[in-house]
């Protein structure tokens, strides 16, 4: 027999869950989102989705207007990450010191020129993402290779996380949580 404490405790979660279904619903989202890219990039594209699970996870969200905008933002920054990236790995090849120095310019371009801060900590890690492709390859070309190919998949997953999080809203309307005060 449970203690009174551990049904009292139950009988909470069981409230707050009836409550508010909007982790019930990101659950479901991430549920659907992560199967779909799991099995697509596993068995079509026969390479490991976790690059694309983790963008899905942090672009997709139950109430459709923030996904939208954590979308835009990801998007922009990854936009931002691989550009530079791109310039650094081209224009010096893969030298380990030119990391740490793409990372910062990436930051700051994020945080100065684009100034979209959800999600701008996804700027140096793309740019890392692309030049840590070419620094353990030991070459330009692998790198930006693989490197494209890892940007492609974090897109992928943004898309993914966008495109379950618009059906599901369709599928299963949420309403938007209150606003807190002060926000």
């Amino acid at each position: 027999m449970p203690t009174s404490k551990a049904r009292h405790l139950f009988v909470n979660l069981r409230n707050s869950v009836q409550a508010d279904l909007t982790g019930v619903r990101f659950a479901v989202n991430v549920f659907i989102a992560a199967a779909i890219l799991w099995f697509t990039l596993r068995d079509v594209a026969d390479t490991n989705p976790i690059w694309a699970i983790a963008s899905m996870v942090a672009a997709a969200d139950p109430v459709i207007k923030e996904a939208k905008r954590l979308f835009r933002a990801r998007i922009i920054n990854v936009l931002v990450g691989c550009g530079v990236g791109l310039v650094f790995l081209v224009l010096g090849g893969s030298r380990e010191w030119k990391l740490p120095l793409a990372l910062a310019v990436t930051v700051l371009i994020s945080s100065y020129l684009v100034r979209i801060t959800a999600m701008w900590r996804q700027a140096p890690v793309t740019a890392a993402i692309v030049i840590a492709s070419g620094i353990t390859t030991h070459s330009k070309l692998i790198g930006i290779e693989h490197g494209l190919h890892k940007v492609g998949e974090v897109l992928l997953g943004c898309f993914t996380g966008l495109l379950v999080s618009y059906m599901m809203s369709r599928v299963w309307p949420i309403r938007e949580p209150p606003k807190k005060a002060g926000t």
